[in-house]
């Protein structure tokens, strides 16, 4: 599990410029800000496969929580999951934060 904090959300204010021969793509620099979000993605470290990303304009304790039992519920046949966290800010302060 990661978390990415701050992710601009941006959109092209400009469509791109259709390629021509011997001409690589163009695209303009202008964007629309979006303010930004926070993202919880899960990665199958077997396959790189992103399993059930999670995003929001926060990242709390209560965010990672819900974002834990989204996860879990997502493969019900799943019996064990083993989940690798950084410590950003989002440790639990106690076990039983995780009941999910």
């Amino acid at each position: 599990m990661d978390e990415l904090t701050g992710v601009q959300a941006l959109e092209r204010k400009h469509p791109d410029l259709p390629m021509q021969p011997g001409h690589v793509l163009r695209r303009e620099f202008e964007y629309i800000r979006h303010g930004t979000l926070s993202w919880f993605i899960n990665f199958d470290v077997a396959t790189g496969q992103v399993i059930e990303p999670s995003w929001g304009p926060t990242r709390g304790e209560q965010d990672c929580v819900m974002h834990l039992k989204r996860l879990v519920e997502s493969a019900p046949e799943v019996k064990r999951w083993h989940v690798m966290m950084d410590n950003l800010n989002t440790q639990f302060r106690s076990p039983r934060a995780m009941d999910c």
